[in-house]
């Protein structure tokens, strides 16, 4: 088996990579807490509706970009506007009068783009390579086919080019685009058709392409995801998670075209919820949990087609949460963006109950002296740590029995054994990491 060179790296385990061997322990889906109102449709611009936020933080405050609606229910895809939104907690959002574009006669709103083309996915362009006045980038999609946009400050948008970049349709959802540092590149997420099914000929899908210079882009490829039963996906909210170098996430929307809970409903069939994938390369997403991560709860108003979707961007609200948000309520009076909460890195566990269970990684090489944790333990629960070389040895001072017994609550905790002996030396030398787990939940390593 192939040593990883982690570094100092974070590791999570939303698949089974690091799991090479594994007795009583087994891998669980977090699901997210819904929390409060985020984004309310309380201006005259959006009186039909709230959607497609796209959140990240810059210079101390969390900014917001969204979709909204003027026109009253039902409303229409030719129609729509763009708005902003800042927030100095994540929790509590503000709509500036930016002064910038005109509605009914009056620019006192926070309109940012108001056609042509709708569903702006923007994001800050940190290629080292990006002209100041292109500091931000977006996708725009004006019919059948999608734009590129640029802004110097995420407010004013112009065309980069009078020709559409991408033309294969569909993309009738919020197509996301980025500078992938890690690939050097640019990479866009898009809807797309794939396999057999009652869309186009096939599902409902998501397709991915890569540029250059944002102009001239490969073809798209479908998402891979595996010897699972494929299903259909709406949306994609692909991020790039900041805390583990290396790790894409996703989190679509899964429509249910076959279900159709309340048949009075003027909208059309099916039904929906929202599923969490991971990638360790962008292209090959991991489905080892095909429950829901969010469901439609017990609101009748999630309960029908397309009514929750989660959005672009996971902000780091607390030292312990993370923030995502989500639509809800589609095509409805109150329909609205909520924030949910999750526990920092905590997608996925390793787990194991009172019974215990261990796994061991495959080999790996490390930087640093300290192996931090990220768990949740009972009160009766503990983790428990040991080193061994590839071929699987303990090391001395570093076995499971001179592990400490780890245990409470802790985003950034530290293993400990009963003696001196130091990871240090063994810094860039192939190791094994066996984890003894109570009753305990562990979400991320890393060497620091």
């Amino acid at each position: 088996m192939t040593t990883v060179n982690i570094g100092t790296d974070r590791q999570l385990f939303t698949d089974d990579f690091w799991i090479d061997d594994a007795d009583g322990a087994r891998r669980r889906l977090h699901k997210p807490i819904a929390r409060e109102t985020a984004i309310a449709m309380d201006r005259p611009w959006e009186r039909g509706g709230v959607s497609y936020l796209v959140t990240f933080p810059e210079d101390g405050i969390y900014r917001g970009w969204y979709r909204c609606d003027p026109i009253g229910f039902r409303r229409s895809d030719h129609d729509s506007f763009t708005a902003y939104a800042e927030s100095d907690d994540g929790i509590h959002w503000r709509k500036p009068e930016l002064g910038v574009l005109d509605f009914q006669g009056s620019k006192a709103n926070n309109l940012v783009w108001t056609g042509p083309g709708i569903n702006l996915a923007p994001f800050r362009d940190d290629n080292p390579d990006a002209p100041p006045d292109q500091r931000y980038k977006a996708l725009i999609r004006e019919q059948r086919v999608l734009y590129a946009l640029a802004s110097p400050d995420g407010i004013r948008w112009r065309k980069l080019s009078e020709e559409p970049v991408m033309t294969d349709w569909p993309f009738d959802s919020l197509n996301i685009p980025f500078w992938d540092a890690w690939r050097g590149e640019y990479v866009a997420y898009t809807r797309g058709v794939a396999g057999k099914g009652p869309f186009l000929g096939g599902l409902r899908w998501i397709r991915r392409a890569t540029s250059r210079d944002f102009l001239d882009w490969s073809p798209l490829v479908d998402i891979d995801t595996g010897d699972v039963p494929m299903e259909q996906f709406y949306t994609n909210s692909c991020v790039q998670y900041d805390r583990a170098p290396g790790m894409y996430l996703m989190f679509p929307s899964r429509f249910v075209q076959e279900r159709t809970p309340n048949p009075d409903w003027p909208g059309g069939v099916g039904v929906d919820d929202a599923v969490f994938m991971s990638s360790r390369d962008g292209l090959h997403f991991d489905r080892s949990f095909m429950e829901a991560f969010i469901r439609p709860g017990p609101d009748p108003d999630n309960w029908h087609e397309r009514s929750i979707y989660v959005e672009r961007g996971i902000l780091h609200t607390s030292p312990g949460e993370m923030s995502l948000y989500g639509m809800e309520r589609k095509d409805t009076p109150t329909m609205r963006i909520r924030r949910y909460a999750l526990r920092t890195d905590g997608f996925v566990s390793a787990h194991a109950g009172h019974a215990g269970g261990q796994f061991t990684t495959r080999p790996l090489t490390f930087d640093g002296g300290e192996l931090e944790l990220n768990y949740s333990t009972s009160a009766v629960g503990h983790v428990r740590v040991e080193v061994q070389d590839a071929g699987g040895r303990p090391q001395l001072d570093l076995t499971l029995d001179d592990s400490a017994e780890i245990f409470g609550d802790h985003i950034e905790g530290a293993a400990r054994w009963n003696s001196s002996a130091s990871l240090s030396a063994l810094a860039g030398k192939p190791i094994r990491l066996r984890f003894a787990l109570k009753d305990a939940d562990l979400y991320a390593f890393r060497f620091r």
